[in-house]
């Protein structure tokens, strides 16, 4: 079912958030290849052609598609002012129905880790997909050597749920992580 919304498009002081168009392929991909070497190995296995305008052209195509079908908000970062790609933001796996909660993932290029810029970022999308898409629920994980990731989730109001082994295929083999998670503050009755 396709829903009647707008392509959201969030602005904080420091950053933009939005869901572009497939035209802007060159810039996402621009993204992957500078953090390459840092997002690799933290990331599912990718596809063949993930280094390609194609593949993101596609990609940017459904995104937009499951933003509106009600599936997933995937969102890149950039600057006010400059198109540049520094960031991404999805929130995936929309369960509706008594649930109402998604999973969030994220990644910041290397030259801004440590500004806040990310952290800004993600509180813009976290009130969005609370008040506007109306979840109960963000689920986020992260793998327990990345420090840097579980204090974000800290700062950012989520708590630690449990602990999961052989969690998720990164990379090149099956890896632990740290649960949390973060309920919206005004819940909405979901029926």
């Amino acid at each position: 079912m396709i829903l009647q919304r707008a392509i959201p498009r969030l602005t904080t002081a420091r950053t933009v958030l939005s869901i572009p168009e497939p035209s802007a392929a060159p810039r996402v991909l621009d993204y992957f290849v500078r953090n390459r070497p840092r997002l690799e190995p933290v990331s599912p296995p990718w596809a063949e052609d993930f280094f390609t305008e194609e593949y993101w052209r596609r990609r940017l195509t459904v995104a937009r598609d499951e933003f509106l079908a009600d599936a997933s908000l995937r969102l890149y970062v950039s600057r006010p002012g400059d198109d540049t790609i520094v960031g991404a933001i999805s929130f995936t796996q929309f369960f509706r129905l008594a649930l109402q909660r998604c999973i969030l993932g994220y990644s910041v290029d290397a030259a801004h880790e440590g500004t806040g810029l990310l952290r800004e970022a993600l509180e813009a999308a976290i009130v969005y997909v609370f008040d506007e898409l109306g979840f109960h629920r963000i689920e986020a994980n992260y793998m327990p050597t990345n420090e840097r990731s579980g204090n974000l989730l800290r700062r950012l109001g989520f708590t630690v749920e449990g602990y999961a082994r052989d969690y998720l295929f990164l990379h090149d083999r099956w890896r632990d992580h740290v649960l949390t998670a973060r309920t919206n503050p005004a819940p909405m009755n979901p029926l």
